[in-house]
């Protein structure tokens, strides 16, 4: 086969080499399934940079000067769109290097696959569970039938370039619907299952899907809804489930998978040898908090050379030694879903074992337990989960229980930061230390069905030191991930021997990052280099522009800076930036994730304070979560009950507190803000009025995105009167919503 790939090494000089579940106990039906690197979209941020053309652009000390500077307009040199497309047919230049990792040959979706049949064809690749009993499939067994799902869909008619849409809960089917597409020249595109039928019809519009597959009953009804308007669609297809009724060009999955298996090999194999790892195979649709979503084009070669070199850092084992074990609970429509459970195991001939559709409603526990994962990816919220009801037990324990544990804890945390400044190499760890791991630790993980598990990863959202502190006291250290769709995943991850608490790691190999424009204090932009930076946002060459400069540089809308030993660390979003009306910036999330570690009674907080005299703040309170809709209910949770009781608060229920209602706890939440703002850098950085909402912030409530990340503009305009009450000019300090002035 011959693949024509247009080269080209880095055209600026100054490149840094680098940056800086479900427990046993827990249910963890309050993490939507739509959660899952620290991982921002590109979406969010890109008009919200200040150009500074004619300033003078001071670079890190991670960079040599003379970095280039962002475009002044959207027009960018001939040189430098080769880096990207938006076209649907587009290739773009691969930014290789003369050795290393990025020196890496490129591959196809189907040259990796059908190496990892040859390697490891008679290796356990999927793992699904049909009521009691767990079934498998061998690797050649899932090219085969892949190959078939794509003979399936050229038969119903899917045309090069054009979309898969995939709308449903992780699945075999779902990961051959995926391939499938691939292979047959498609796009395979997942829709989140918590969209609007609006919302579906805009991404099956947007890459033209000539097939749709469905879940169930539930899913297909949104896309008959909306089929009328899509003029590309050609076939349904549900992959669970009896149909409830007969319609033209609507299949069963078995009816789907009969239509390829006695078609010709020829034209598919036509198909897959004019593919070339320069080409888009994959769109992820971003779930930014405005606008319609954009779709992230992946080439090939994002994925392939993106999962050879993360698996090469993690240190993965090929299956021929000892195979991989992952579980798939975290929505595919995501691309670190995507990378964990489907490419990184193909790289290394790994098994992936599914998940119950209920898993973040608590049977992801018994899930975990069966499989014992030797690696496991949490976004924070699960994390969150299992600490609250780890801890909601341990209280309930006997005093003995108690003191051991908080002994063994105390061991636990000193230890690890020990060896965590040390990089891992500590020689010999201390006789405590093996005491508490033989009484706590091991039973700990195995409860969790953590035992065999070595690394234990978060991401897709910040996650607070409380929480890290709590897993590393236990043994179990939380390596953080950070990326975008637009980087295919991962860009910096912590290591076992290289992590650094609330650091998101270093630099992936044959990858470079650059802190573009920094400050004082090292804080800038945090901007990618590498072959796994996408093509283009498919159809939207303005935003294109806006996100990648004139020499191919991912602007990541993130602001971040390194520290002595290049750890990257995530210090804010550009867009989230608060100017106040004195000119300070100020980035919300630090204080925000102050305010919840000093008041674990709160759930989610947002900071105000833009283009306004000083700061004030909106909290929710920690409640139940309803199992089938995903809505806050009024309800408490345990954890918040018992922090209730330990204040002298017999409050049951969000609505017994808001409204000043309970004086007791508003000045629990007072004294813990009087804490945040005793350490505030300037008085600007200080909380001077909050108040609670009589709801948590939910993805139904339109308060959260798919991935939970905060909506803040829709929260200004939901919570617009509670806000203009906090800057009304005659304030009273003892009026119910801020009962106390602060100190």
């Amino acid at each position: 086969m011959s693949v024509h790939i247009m080269m080209e090494p880095p055209g600026d000089a100054g490149l840094l080499q680098s940056c800086g579940t479900a427990d046993s106990l827990a249910s963890l039906e309050d993490v939507t399934a739509e959660s899952t690197a620290n991982e921002s979209s590109e979406e969010d941020s890109a008009c919200a940079r200040k150009e500074q053309s004619n300033a003078k652009v001071e670079q890190s000390t991670h960079t040599e000067s003379g970095a280039t500077a962002r475009p002044n307009s959207l027009s960018l040199p001939v040189k430098a769109t080769e880096f990207w497309t938006t076209h649907r047919n587009g290739e773009v230049k691969l930014r290789m290097g003369e050795s290393g990792p990025e020196a890496k040959p490129p591959l196809t979706v189907n040259q990796m696959f059908t190496s990892a049949v040859e390697r490891f064809g008679n290796y356990n690749a999927l793992g699904w569970k049909e009521g009691e009993q767990w079934k498998t499939m061998t690797y050649k067994d899932y090219y085969k039938t892949c190959r078939t799902a794509a003979k399936g869909f050229l038969k119903l008619g899917l045309k090069q370039y054009h979309g898969v849409g995939i709308l449903g809960f992780n699945s075999v089917e779902w990961f051959i619907a995926d391939i499938g597409a691939i292979l047959a020249g498609g796009f395979a595109v997942g829709i989140y299952t918590t969209n609007s039928p609006e919302a579906c019809q805009y991404v099956a519009e947007n890459c033209q899907a000539n097939i749709l597959v469905v879940e169930n009953h539930k899913q297909l009804q949104k896309i008959l809804q909306v089929q009328d308007r899509l003029p590309h669609l050609k076939a349904i297809i549900q992959y669970k489930d009896e149909l409830k009724e007969k319609k033209p060009n609507l299949y069963t999955w078995a009816e789907f998978m009969e239509l390829g298996r006695d078609e010709p090999d020829a034209q598919l194999d036509d198909i897959i040898s004019s593919q070339k790892p320069n080409q888009c195979c994959t769109l992820i649709y971003t779930s930014g908090t405005t606008g319609h979503p954009k779709g992230v084009m992946l080439s090939h070669d994002n994925l392939t050379w993106t999962a050879f070199v993360t698996g090469k850092d993690v240190s993965m084992t090929d299956a021929d030694k000892l195979q991989e074990v992952i579980v798939s609970y975290l929505p595919l429509s995501h691309i670190a879903a995507q990378m964990i459970d489907i490419w990184l195991p193909m790289k290394a001939g790994g098994v992936t074992y599914f998940a119950e559709p209920d898993a973040l409603k608590g049977s992801l526990a018994n899930t975990l337990r069966e499989i014992r994962p030797t690696a496991f990816m949490g976004v924070p919220r699960v994390w969150e989960k299992m600490q609250e009801k780890m801890k909601s037990i341990g209280a309930k324990s006997s005093t003995v229980r108690r003191k051991v544990a908080s002994w063994a804890k105390d061991v636990g945390l000193q230890t690890n930061l020990n060896k965590m400044e040390l990089n891992g190499n500590l020689s010999r760890k201390p006789l405590n230390f093996r005491l508490a791991k033989c009484l706590v630790f091991r039973k700990v993980r195995k409860a969790l069905g953590l035992d065999r598990c070595t690394r234990c990863y978060t991401g897709a959202a910040p996650i607070t030191k409380d929480t890290l502190e709590f897993f590393l006291s236990l043994d179990i250290p939380l390596f953080e991930l950070y990326g975008m769709s637009e980087s295919s995943g991962p860009h910096t991850i912590s290591l076992p021997d290289a992590f650094r608490l609330i650091s998101c790691g270093k630099v992936i190999p044959g990858c470079k990052t650059k802190i573009f424009n920094p400050d004082a204090d090292g804080n800038g932009e945090i901007c990618f280099w590498g072959r796994h930076v996408f093509m283009g946002y498919l159809n939207m060459p303005d935003k294109t522009e806006e996100a990648l400069d004139a020499d191919g540089w991912l602007h990541s809308g993130d602001l971040g800076k390194h520290d002595q030993d290049d750890f990257l660390f995530i210090t804010g979003r550009i867009k989230e930036l608060i100017i106040t009306a004195g000119g300070e910036n100020i980035p919300p999330v630090p204080i925000e994730d102050a305010v919840k570690e000093a008041v674990p009674l709160v759930s989610n907080a947002m900071l105000i304070g833009d283009k306004r005299k000083f700061l004030s703040m909106l909290l929710t309170i920690k409640c139940e979560v309803n199992n089938e809709t995903g809505a806050p209910e009024d309800e408490l949770t345990t954890e918040a009950l018992d922090l209730c009781r330990n204040l002298g608060s017999n409050a049951t229920r969000v609505s017994e507190i808001a409204g000043g209602r309970d004086r007791v706890v508003y000045a629990a939440i007072q004294d813990g803000i009087n804490r945040v703002n005793e350490k505030a850098t300037s008085n600007a950085q200080r909380i001077q009025k909050w108040t609670i909402l009589e709801k948590d912030f939910s993805i139904p409530g339109g308060e959260l995105g798919p991935t939970m990340k905060l909506k803040r503009p829709e929260v200004m305009k939901m919570y617009k009167d509670q806000i203009e009450n906090f800057y009304k000019e005659v304030l009273t300090p003892t009026t119910p919503d801020n009962p106390l002035p602060s100190k």
